[in-house]
């Protein structure tokens, strides 16, 4: 199979890119200021910018809505109890793509088809009527109404579960994608 467009744009980027690693190579395993980040995987959050990050400096979860799933919350775990991280913060965002679908409409678009969905002022569409699943019925996709709502409750499945150290700061905020701000959650 011959490269992509993209695969061989990606390539020729990691190529100079590894020409000038320098010292990175040297970098602890541990993240040196001691803590993580679990935001969205949205294009838009560059959490390095955002949060003042240089490489090695903090540990950086990423899903579909920054949610506190059950593997997020195994990579927080695992961030503080064997490579030290001592604080940890939830970082959503405004014009999340998380509020524009339900589980039962994702769980139907996927029991139909498994090619790109599309959305106008009706809802979401297949384009495609061939080779969907079932399977997307098991999952919980996290979606959320309430952005603030669901910062609260990530930051409060976080703090209860009975693995997470109860000393550990758990910080709620949200991402502005207009102004780059990062705005506290209370509660």
């Amino acid at each position: 199979m011959s490269a992509t467009n993209i695969q061989q744009q990606v390539l020729a980027a990691n190529d100079g890119y590894a020409k000038n690693f320098g010292d990175k190579g040297n970098l602890a395993l541990s993240p040196a200021r001691q803590f993580a980040i679990l935001t969205c995987m949205d294009a838009r959050l560059d959490p390095a910018k955002y949060a003042g990050l240089a490489e090695g400096d903090a540990h950086v979860i990423r899903n579909a809505g920054g949610r506190a799933s059950d593997d997020a919350i195994r990579s927080l775990i695992i961030s503080h109890k064997l490579l030290g991280t001592k604080e940890w913060f939830v970082i959503h965002h405004t014009d999340c793509g998380m509020e524009l679908f339900t589980n039962d409409i994702i769980q139907d678009l996927l029991s139909t088809s498994l090619s790109t969905a599309t959305v106008d002022d009706s809802g979401w569409h297949n384009q495609q009527k061939e080779g969907g699943s079932d399977e997307g019925r098991y999952i919980n996709f996290l979606t959320f109404k309430n952005l603030e709502q669901s910062v609260r409750d990530d930051v409060k499945r976080i703090k209860t579960h009975p693995l997470v150290n109860k000393t550990i700061p758990v910080h709620g905020y949200i991402y502005d994608v207009r102004s780059g701000k990062l705005i506290a959650v209370n509660g």
